[in-house]
């Protein structure tokens, strides 16, 4: 047998082939271990223990724990994993009182070059496997434990939509094999307008969050640099045409900035952009970075932008920052080893 990929990169196939010679029920065994009770081959106690040998042997993780951090008394956990070849990436687990949810990666750094986002700042090395983005959720779902991880949100580093087929192939896994609901499912994007129509052709109806942080093509053109290639007017289109093909709500992320996308004329501009969508807006003080000397919006402020919203019949929320304090909150994503 030649050489197969580690853990959550193994197909089906490739682990019917690692128990031949067992009954026809092990594969399918070994397979529900790794996804529906997310174990480790050696803790698969009812697996024999030649099996479970041979398992471990050929399954080794993909992600090593370099670092982790916690906060908010121990309900925010971020991770920084080590993939083959020295990449690395960050994972954050949030606990709330009525959900669990984690933030998994896509890609190590990102493309995108937003102005504001320390993953933009560092650059992109490459993107993540099928396994490599399952295996994150794995993860959270042992540390969750023995709460039950409920949603997964693809804002971590890197463009989901850059990744497309291998982010999909996890969703589906993680849809079909580990049981998570579509719509416990978020894809993030900074507006890819063909992996956008991509989606709405899909089966499965997860929610989809733009990352609009403008609604001008001048101010976006600054701070999402992807607007040059497709501006509002086409991805308008495309989030159109999503919302009508899977009857899901749309999502708008806006980091406001102070005196910089926080203005009366913003909340207008952002107000006639959401409004013929129905989109929900979700509104996230910005984040300190490194890369980007400006403050974010005041509290007032945000929750000043917030009324003008609602007053122009727009539903919006604030996002509550978690995790700032180990810079796992959105936007902060870079990496690094914590000082």
């Amino acid at each position: 047998m030649g050489p197969v990929p580690a853990l959550y990169d193994a197909t089906r196939p490739e682990i019917e082939a690692m128990c031949v010679g067992e009954p026809p029920y092990r594969a399918r065994q070994v397979w529900d271990g790794l996804h529906r009770r997310v174990l480790l081959p050696g803790e698969m106690t009812d697996v024999p223990l030649a099996l479970r040998d041979r398992l471990g042997e050929a399954l080794s993780r993909t992600l090593t724990e370099v670092d982790r951090r916690d906060a908010d008394g121990g309900q925010t956990v971020k991770w920084l994993f080590a993939l083959a070849g020295g990449a690395r990436v960050e994972t954050v687990l949030m606990a709330y009182r009525d959900r669990v949810t984690v933030c998994v990666s896509t890609q190590a750094g990102c493309a995108m070059a937003c102005q504001f986002c320390a993953t933009g700042q560092a650059g992109f090395t490459r993107h993540l496997t099928e396994g490599e983005i399952v295996e994150q959720v794995a993860a959270a779902v042992r540390e969750a434990r023995p709460r039950r991880l409920s949603n997964v949100v693809f804002m971590g580093m890197g463009e989901p939509l850059a990744n497309y087929d291998r982010v999909w192939a996890a969703i589906v896994r993680l849809h079909g094999e580990m049981g998570f609901s579509a719509r416990h499912l978020t894809l993030s994007t900074v507006g890819l307008v063909p992996g956008i129509r991509r989606l709405a052709d899909e089966q499965l109806p997860v929610n989809l969050a733009v990352s609009l942080h403008a609604a001008n093509d001048g101010l976006r053109d600054e701070l999402v640099p992807m607007n040059r290639r497709y501006p509002l007017a086409d991805l308008s289109q495309a989030c159109a045409g999503y919302v009508a093909a899977t009857g899901r709500r749309l999502s708008f992320e806006w980091a406001l900035i102070d005196g910089v996308n926080d203005r009366p004329s913003d909340a207008g501009e952002l107000a006639a952009l959401a409004r013929p969508l129905r989109a929900h807006v979700n509104l996230i003080p910005l984040n300190p970075t490194p890369g980007y000397a400006v403050r974010g919006t005041s509290a007032a402020g945000v929750r000043l932008f917030r009324d003008r919203l609602e007053a122009l019949g727009v539903n919006a929320t604030v996002r509550a920052t978690r995790g700032a304090e180990i810079d796992a909150a959105c936007g902060q994503l870079a990496a690094a080893v914590s000082p």
